[in-house]
């Protein structure tokens, strides 16, 4: 990760690494909201990731990098009406970094949870350089306990979450929600809930080390090493 950059790509990649290690959990009718054209941005696509799906679909809208009529895309726009035929079409409903730039974000995360039957996963950013254009604003940025609440009131609850965590980079929140929570014990890792993520802003890296150092002396110390 060394020649990443790190300011715009490297947690990208960590959400990749994030979404491969759990993609291969699930089953049944899988959609990528607001895909594109499902690129990763490593060279590969989504689709690959959820390999035992047994359908992948897409939706987009218009505009820049909106609809183009692939197959099995669907026209849709998050901030309007979900259309009958995909209300709770999807066993999975996987979004990455598009909420940030819809301003009505309370509507959307609620679009994007009605389109699914069971599980919900979502990456956004907890931190970014504003990154915007003629097509796009970016107005949010997202805690862990944010989209905890988001997913509490449209039925669902989280069963796993992790936060990037390099110095010096965009932090990526990845989050995953289920309508039926028990059903993924022991599927998926385990679940330690995130409070403090990025919370190395704003440190002394020389700080943060030196801290790190007394500790471990003290556990030596502590054990009679």
């Amino acid at each position: 990760m060394i020649f990443v950059d790190r300011q715009f790509r490297l947690a990208r990649h960590w959400s990749n690494r994030q979404l491969r290690k759990i993609a291969s959990q699930f089953v049944g009718d899988v959609v990528n909201v607001s895909a594109w054209d499902d690129r990763d941005k490593e060279g590969h696509h989504y689709k690959e990731y959820f390999a035992n799906a047994s359908s992948y679909s897409y939706t987009n809208h218009a505009g820049y990098r909106g609809f183009q009529s692939l197959p099995n895309e669907h026209r849709l726009d998050l901030t309007g009406e979900v259309p009958e035929e995909l209300k709770r079409r999807f066993d999975v409903v996987f979004n990455h970094t598009t909420l940030e730039h819809i301003f009505d974000v309370r509507k959307a995360f609620a679009a994007l949870c009605e389109l699914s039957k069971d599980v919900v996963i979502v990456v956004v950013p907890f931190a970014q350089t504003q990154h915007e254009s003629v097509d796009w604003k970016d107005y949010w940025r997202f805690t862990p306990t944010c989209l905890r609440e988001l997913y509490e009131e449209n039925g669902l609850s989280v069963v796993y979450e992790a936060a990037s965590s390099f110095r010096n980079s965009a932090v990526y929140v990845l989050s995953v929600a289920s309508r039926h929570p028990h059903f993924w014990e022991g599927r998926l890792p385990v679940c330690q809930r995130i409070y403090g993520a990025g919370s190395w802003i704003g440190s002394s890296l020389l700080l943060s080390l030196w801290r790190r150092f007394l500790q471990v002396v003290r556990r030596r110390t502590d054990d009679g090493g």
